[in-house]
């Protein structure tokens, strides 16, 4: 669908069309997603307003955190009977895991969850390796130890990173299918700090695969980040506490669906350019007063 068809088919409220018929699917290792959104499960304050919250994103893949305890919650009951795994593919994330070692056993215990869930055909992981618990930065000597373990593997690694260009390259030539920078740090809500090296990343990376997915994770704050993510050419992108600590996650969740859309339509569609002076958008041929200071008199 070219852009001018698109902004003939945008949907009306009543249609049943999905907005994101308007982008094409985006394709990350064996899978495809018709959504741009990946929602994050944790830190709702209930299962019922994260399913509510999924359903309102619009997003078909799903991160759940492959930690026994975060599974369930105070009640004892489990997250997964609140996914319709008809709808949204899972993708384990090795949140918590502080070297290499351990994140690749825990991606292991993932893909046997997907095994059980009969996600047989679905390889992914969402690869997090951090250097601290403070601000949870990735630890790039051990993410990159993982990827290269985990590709070797037959794992599809989505990997969390940080704005760093050259590691970027480092996780793509080691076999991730997507790398996901952060914008700032989890859960921030800082938005897009370093909006040069993001756009940078993304060059890079597409100068050697151009339909490589770069997908921005941790520190979207709002849909305000999301658009600005979009417009710098990310692919899609991870959202989760912005959405389940919003004061009405469902909105939330419906208001970042719309601003993925927004973003990648308004990279393609193409800014004006950024001048130091005024441009009159009316033409000023006709007028019946001149403008002062030209010499002319009326």
């Amino acid at each position: 669908m070219t852009l001018a068809e698109a902004a003939v088919a945008i949907p009306s409220a009543s249609s049943s069309e999905s907005w994101e018929s308007l982008l094409p699917p985006l394709q990350i290792g064996s899978l495809t997603l018709h959504s741009r959104l990946i929602m994050g499960s944790g830190r709702f304050d209930s299962l019922e307003i994260m399913r509510d919250s999924l359903l309102a994103s619009g997003c078909h893949a799903v991160t759940i955190a492959v930690r026994r305890e975060r599974l369930h919650d105070a009640h004892g009951r489990n997250l997964l009977d609140f996914l319709d795994l008809e709808r949204w593919q899972l993708l384990p994330n090795t949140a918590g895991c502080y070297n290499a070692k351990t994140a690749i056993r825990t991606a292991r215990m993932g893909r046997e969850i997907l095994t059980v869930l009969g996600q047989t055909h679905n390889r992914w992981v969402k690869l997090e390796v951090l250097s601290d618990g403070s601000h949870l930065r990735p630890d790039p000597l051990e993410t990159l130890r993982a990827t290269e373990q985990l590709a070797a593997e037959g794992f599809e690694v989505l990997c969390y990173t940080n704005d760093d260009p050259a590691l970027a390259r480092q996780l793509q030539r080691a076999g991730a299918v997507s790398v996901m920078p952060g914008g700032s740090p989890i859960g921030s809500g800082l938005g897009i700090l370093n909006p040069f090296n993001i756009q940078s990343i993304v060059e890079d990376l597409k100068s050697v695969h151009s339909n490589f997915p770069v997908l921005i994770d941790a520190g979207i704050g709002c849909p305000g980040d999301v658009v600005a993510a979009m417009e710098l050419g990310a692919d899609g992108v991870m959202v989760n506490t912005a959405i389940a600590r919003a004061e009405s996650p469902v909105s939330m969740a419906q208001a970042v669906r719309l601003s993925v859309i927004s973003g990648w339509l308004s990279r393609r569609a193409g800014r004006i350019p950024k001048v130091p002076f005024a441009s009159a958008s009316s033409p000023e041929v006709g007028v019946i007063a001149s403008r002062p200071g030209s010499g002319c008199q009326t």
